[in-house]
């Protein structure tokens, strides 16, 4: 048994307070941002957030319920397109969560610097970044003690101030919030004031993609809690922080206090002590986004490794179950940007963002494709058409908005800065997509140049078509009750396209060999015999087996033939399959 498979899974307060810090910690900045966007209506744009959310709870509802495994809109992706549109919502994710770790480890160190004044930013921010480095490479369950300390403290924090306002205004009335209300309207009307203040408020629920990347660690039914306990939390008190600070401090001196705007709140309602409090929090919980970065990070480039879309050197485990390598390159990945600017992260915003809108509109997508070519999958719940087609318009305009906004004097749009760093991450997947196509370019290459040295040619092209060989000698496996020719021709083509392999095993399971499944078999053979030709560079072998199909096959044969589970296919099960999708471990659909 795997080490993962012994590990302890986490139940419902530590999953939600893994992913929960992230999107939690949206309060701190949300507020200002969707006040000085749209002054007096930004609690307008935080509550259409807050429907907008609610829809994505239906959206990764359904597709995680029916694939729940590690990797989000890549996971979706792989399982109704290509590795290549799959990759593309990794490459993103990746990105999404670097920016997260940077950003939220240097705000923290920020928070902390105004505590305590001769603290070294810079130095202190890959300190935090290392200790949560060590945390989760001591294995996800400490990660999630100390994810559950943050977001509880959290929670009686965000609950202190807002009752510590809510007393203040009982004695002092709501002569700012009236004041607030009367000032004009920088955008000209409602409706841009509304559109610019949702476009910011968006960011306040990065995050929530975060548990879909590491679903396969949650207990079963612990995942759509998740969804539904961080909707709460954004839902109740991002409008509501953006109502009380209009109710206490004048919108002219919002952009004033926008990196410290809960604190100053805390300093007017309650004084000294309870805007220590709040920073003390807000260091906390941006510590706890670094945490889920770590942890959401850790799935997805595990799934990708599994894929091998990345080396399988990231794989090696520690005695805890940790993938520490991978672990240690997102730390290296993280510090070396935060070197590189040194120090001055803000301009990762704008990497965040457009990060962070894409992938939400990619799992939407994945939800469309999902329905379309996987409809007899079985799923828990289902989003309606119409809660998708509207989830992906909010998240267009959301992202849209951030695209064309206008940056300040001496600052570089956002969509500069994200293709800064977009197209080193997607160039380097795209190298190992293609690399047998590369590497064959390079061999060829090498030939014409160096023909005259013979010795060296002969060396090198010995060694590069051993690893062409050695990746392509991994055999592939397609599980059949008696597909038609159409849908085993599907198979072939998926594999051509999106696999480098020479050789795939299709396997008929049969509970009786009775007439009619000899009949079926029969038909199969000529099938095969017919792909046999088409396909001349796969070499394909017809397997009947006498069983019955399930796991415990599924684990017999994987190991009998020595090859991995996930390079396993099968076609869409419908709703009388006896078993779910993760319980077969890890085996892919692909018609």
């Amino acid at each position: 048994m795997s080490k993962k498979s012994k590990a302890v899974k986490l139940a419902e307060l530590p999953a939600t307070a893994i992913c929960g810090n992230d999107i939690s910690s949206s309060v701190l900045y949300v507020s200002a941002l969707s006040i000085v966007a749209a002054g007096q209506y930004a609690w307008v744009a935080l509550l259409i957030v807050a429907g907008v959310l609610y829809l994505f709870r239906k959206i990764y509802g359904e597709v995680v319920g029916a694939l729940p495994l590690n990797g989000g809109a890549y996971n979706a992706l792989l399982n109704t397109t290509s590795k290549s549109m799959a990759s593309l919502a990794a490459a993103l994710t990746l990105l999404s969560y670097m920016a997260t770790a940077v950003i939220s480890a240097s705000e923290a160190m920020h928070y902390l610097n105004g505590i305590i004044p001769t603290l070294p930013v810079l130095f202190a921010t890959i300190f935090l970044l290392a200790l949560f480095l060590a945390i989760t490479i001591m294995g996800i369950g400490e990660s999630s003690v100390v994810a559950q300390i943050i977001f509880l403290f959290h929670l009686v924090s965000l609950v202190l101030l807002t009752g510590a306002i809510f007393l203040y205004l009982s004695h002092n009335g709501l002569q700012v919030f009236h004041s607030n209300n009367q000032l004009p309207l920088a955008h000209g009307s409602i409706g841009m004031a509304i559109f610019w203040g949702f476009a910011a408020a968006m960011l306040g629920i990065s995050g929530f993609e975060s548990s879909a990347n590491f679903v396969e660690e949650q207990q079963d039914g612990v995942f759509p809690k998740t969804l539904r306990n961080m909707w709460v939390v954004v839902s109740i008190f991002n409008p509501l922080m953006a109502f009380l600070a209009l109710a206490v401090v004048p919108i002219p001196e919002v952009s004033i206090h926008e990196t410290n705007l809960l604190s100053h709140m805390g300093l007017i309602s309650g004084g000294n002590w309870l805007a220590t409090m709040v920073s003390i929090d807000a260091v906390m919980v941006l510590s706890g986004a670094v945490l889920t970065s770590y942890v959401g990070v850790t799935g997805l480039l595990e799934r990708m490794t599994l894929d091998r879309i990345l080396p399988g050197y990231l794989l090696k485990k520690n005695n805890r179950g940790s993938s520490y390598r991978i672990l240690v390159l997102f730390f290296l990945l993280s510090g070396s940007i935060l070197l590189i600017t040194g120090g001055a992260v803000e301009e990762l915003a704008g990497v965040y963002t457009i990060s962070f809108l894409l992938v939400m509109a990619l799992f939407a997508i994945g939800n469309i494709l999902l329905k379309v070519k996987r409809e007899k999958l079985p799923r828990p719940e289902r989003a309606s058409w119409v809660a998708v087609i509207v989830a992906i318009f909010a998240v267009s305009c959301a992202l849209w908005g951030n695209i064309i906004k206008e940056p300040l004097p001496g600052e570089t749009s956002n969509l500069a800065i994200f293709a800064e760093y977009f197209i080193p991450t997607i160039l380097f997947v795209t190298i190992m997509l293609n690399r047998i196509a590369l590497m064959d370019m390079l061999l060829r290459f090498i030939e014409y140049l160096f023909i005259p040295i013979l010795k060296l040619v002969t060396r090198a092209n010995e060694a590069i078509r051993v690893t062409i060989n050695r990746i392509e000698s991994q055999e592939f496996v397609f599980f059949t009750r008696g597909d038609n020719l159409s849908n085993l021709n599907k198979v072939m083509l998926y594999i051509q396209g999106n696999e480098h392999t020479r050789k795939i095993k299709i396997v008929n399971v049969s509970l009786n060999a009775d007439k009619a499944d000899d009949e079926i078999a029969e038909k199969l053979d000529k099938d095969i015999e017919f792909l046999d030709r088409e396909y001349p560079e796969i070499d394909i072998e017809f397997i009947r087996i006498q069983g019955e199909f399930g796991p415990e096959l599924i684990r017999n044969l994987s190991k009998q033939w020595n090859i991995p589970v996930n390079f396993m296919f099968i076609g869409s099960p419908g709703n009388s399959f006896p078993y779910r999708v993760e319980e077969l471990g890890g085996v892919r659909l692909i018609i």
